[in-house]
């Protein structure tokens, strides 16, 4: 048995920009709520930072869904 190390190392790779990536987005969306809240509690309104939250998360979720219809398909 022979193990192609340049396709396990390109899957390797490509699997952990995609955790960091979605991680990423997915803190940035919590950043975007928590800056929401600190500006509804200060009288404010942070209409774009919560717009900005709902954006990464429905990219999150999108990443995801296309990541287990890889896997199913």
């Amino acid at each position: 048995m022979k193990i192609d190390w340049e396709a396990l190392g390109s899957v390797f790779g490509v699997s952990l920009f995609a955790t960091v990536a979605l991680v990423a987005l997915f803190t940035l969306g919590l950043v975007g709520l928590s800056k929401h809240e600190a500006a509804t509690e200060q009288g404010g309104s942070a209409t774009l930072a919560r717009s900005g939250a709902y954006l990464c998360f429905a990219l999150v979720a999108v990443a995801v869904s296309y990541g287990i219809y890889l896997i199913v398909a």
